[in-house]
């Protein structure tokens, strides 16, 4: 027998019943918060694309997560943390719901689908942590290029494919892979050469990019 797909969750109903929590527009590249401020509230992307990055005391900035659409973050004030661990930076122009952390909590323990879908949503994230470190540690910068380019299309998460990536610059790219930017520049090519990508008035990625990733 057929399962029925669940209706996805329209948070807005819940913000609504909670009295708290607001909706705020950022424009690209716009701070969202910064590392080290209080970490007071929890977002959700309604719209849009988000980046979080951690600077080093050494002054080195490393991309740590690139969010898009239906993604918490801030999610670690929650678990008792003073302060941001990150800075949140619009990489699109976006909208979130922002989150008081006591509003957050209460709507947690109010409502079980939406429990439900944020507990879901942190163990899906965990193990998306996991298999970064993986690829980090084992795969080859090609490799872990192709799986980023997937990964901001939303490839294989819940059916959706959005294949045009976000102007990402290939130094941002180069950053994530953790490579230089000369040889995200020669895989880009390989890749559009061989018909995985191409700029078409942004940049379209095919799901056949998964082939990168699959070959040994």
């Amino acid at each position: 027998m057929a399962q029925t797909k669940k209706a996805p969750l329209d948070l807005t109903t819940y913000l609504a019943k909670a009295r708290g929590g607001t909706t705020k527009d950022y424009r690209k590249k716009a701070a969202i918060f910064s590392q080290g401020s209080p970490a007071d509230a929890v977002f959700y992307i309604e719209k849009g694309k988000v980046k979080l990055t951690v600077l080093s005391n050494r002054g080195k900035e490393a991309i740590v997560a690139i969010l898009g659409s239906g993604d918490f973050f801030g999610e670690g004030s929650l678990a008792g943390q003073p302060l941001r661990m990150a800075t949140a930076t619009a990489i699109t122009d976006c909208s979130l719901l922002r989150l008081q952390k006591q509003t957050m909590v209460r709507m947690l323990h109010n409502e079980p689908a939406l429990s439900e879908l944020f507990m879901s949503y942190l163990l899906s994230r965990n193990v998306r942590i996991e298999e970064d470190l993986v690829d980090q540690l084992f795969n080859s910068s090609e490799k872990r290029l192709a799986r980023i380019l997937l990964l901001l299309t939303r490839f294989g998460k819940d059916g959706q494919h959005e294949p045009v990536v976000p102007r990402i610059s290939q130094e941002t790219l180069a950053e994530m892979v953790g490579t230089t930017r000369s040889r995200v520049s020669f895989f880009m090519n390989k890749f559009r050469k061989l018909g995985f990508i191409e700029y078409n008035g942004g940049l379209n990625v095919h799901s056949s990019l998964m082939n990168i990733v699959l070959h040994d």
